[in-house]
């Protein structure tokens, strides 16, 4: 299961792989620190949508250490 659905395993400063609108049919994965979480439920199965702190917006695929 991807990590990156469930909103517990998502934190502010996190370096995550995440997909922007424009590439869901790509599937491109964009890599970014986490400014801020904008999925409210605690679980979401295409991903928690962010903010990284480029300003970019997308959900979640990959999270990295």
């Amino acid at each position: 299961m991807n990590k990156g659905t469930n909103r517990a395993n998502i934190k502010q400063g996190l370096n995550v792989g995440i997909v922007l609108k424009k590439d869901q049919g790509s599937g491109k994965i964009t890599r970014g620190i986490v400014k801020r979480i904008l999925t409210g439920s605690p679980h979401h199965p295409h991903g928690i949508k962010v903010q990284l702190e480029n300003g970019q917006v997308g959900r979640v695929k990959e999270l990295y250490k």
